[in-house]
């Protein structure tokens, strides 16, 4: 099951014939009356669960019915506007939490009219907000695909030779996010590199220390950096925190048992094996978050980590592939393989980052 998450009061129907399973939750939330019901068939793949969720005012009116159907996407937009009414949600990390604010926008964008909703930009187009003005409701996206400070902070030409990554300093981007209601944090794919530059002092100081540095250790610096940074600056009676475990990736397809040399070009299906993980999915990383998440937990500071990586890794076909976005026009060579240039870790809108954000939806709802 993708979710389970107990709510204040509930009842629960547990059917156990041909691996079934079904369960149904109530709860009150903020004037609404949700009610949530998952029917799995399989064990947690999310294609195989039905979630179904009917929202209710309190004078009965039933204002939202979705039935799943395996393609997760629009929930409870307007119970979702109402508990984000004069809150800030900000999503922070890399393109992969980008995808994710986009699907949100998408998400409740599509019950707002024209004139009360806006998107600008700001912090040298570093921080996007959506705003739904009626609720006075932002939606957000900060680019820091590190959270700490490197040289591929700059929204646009992020594309460096030497990554460098100022393992101490967090604060340029902090200040942007720490006053936020609702905190979404990834980072993962940019430190996929055995080592990495790390340099301690300022970009441009003389006296700063440059030196290479096994890759898992300086994560793990960089990760005690932002959770150094949210015991001190986080209001705990205010923000709700959420860490979004590893994005997979789908780049080797002898890893499902496909031909060797290819990826997810012309994949049109789901992974079947159940439990199937990739190797570009590293384990040990997201130990090092589990840690650090923890030793938080022990200080009073709880973040919720949203675990994504699973249900995903079943969804190769679920890439935008060589339908990306071309900044360049192709080459002839690239005309020739299209594999060669197909996108095979961001993912398609609508599609897989939907589930996600029903994962989030559920903790936001049921506090």
């Amino acid at each position: 099951m993708p979710l389970v998450i107990p709510p204040s009061h509930h009842l629960l129907l547990h059917h156990h014939h041909h691996h079934h399973h079904q369960s149904v939750t109530s709860s009150l939330v903020s004037g609404f009356l949700i009610t949530n019901r998952i029917h799995c068939t399989k064990s947690c793949n999310a294609a195989s669960c039905q979630i179904s969720w009917l929202v209710r005012s309190l004078e009965g009116k039933t204002l939202v019915t979705r039935i799943g159907d395996g393609n997760l996407t629009t929930v409870i937009f307007q119970a979702l506007l109402e508990r984000l009414r004069n809150k800030r949600l900000v999503f922070v990390g890399d393109s992969l939490i980008r995808g994710q604010w986009v699907s949100m926008v998408c998400l409740v964008d599509s019950i707002l009219p024209k004139t009360l909703k806006s998107m600008h930009s700001t912090a040298n187009a570093s921080l996007n907000i959506f705003k739904a003005k009626e609720y006075n409701a932002s939606i957000e996206h900060y680019w820091s695909p590190l959270l700490v400070e490197s040289n591929s902070d700059d929204p646009v030409n992020h594309k460096v030779v030497e990554r460098t990554v100022r393992v101490k300093a967090i604060e340029k981007h902090a200040k942007y996010w720490t006053d936020a209601d609702f905190l979404v944090f990834n980072t993962y794919l940019w430190w996929r590199r055995p080592v990495m530059n790390v340099l301690w002092g300022s970009f441009g100081d003389p006296d700063g220390v440059y030196k290479g540095v096994e890759m898992l250790r300086v994560y793990e610096m960089a990760l005690r950096t932002w959770s150094d940074w949210l015991e001190v600056h986080v209001n705990r009676n205010k923000t709700r925190l959420f860490f979004v475990s590893m994005s997979p990736t789908h780049e080797r397809a002898e890893e499902w048992g496909a031909g060797k040399g290819n990826n997810c070009y012309n994949e049109t299906d789901m992974i079947a094996e159940e439990g199937y993980w990739g190797k570009g999915s590293d384990p040990k990383m997201m130990r090092v978050v589990e840690n650090v998440l923890y030793d938080l937990k022990e200080r009073g500071l709880n973040v919720q980590m949203l675990n994504i990586t699973q249900l995903s890794e079943y969804r190769k076909e679920g890439h935008p592939s060589i339908y990306r976005k071309q900044w360049n026009s192709l080459t002839q060579e690239q005309i020739a393989n299209p594999k060669s240039y197909a996108d095979c870790i961001h993912w398609c809108l609508p599609g897989v980052p939907d589930v996600w954000n029903e994962l989030l939806y559920a903790y936001i709802f049921y506090q």
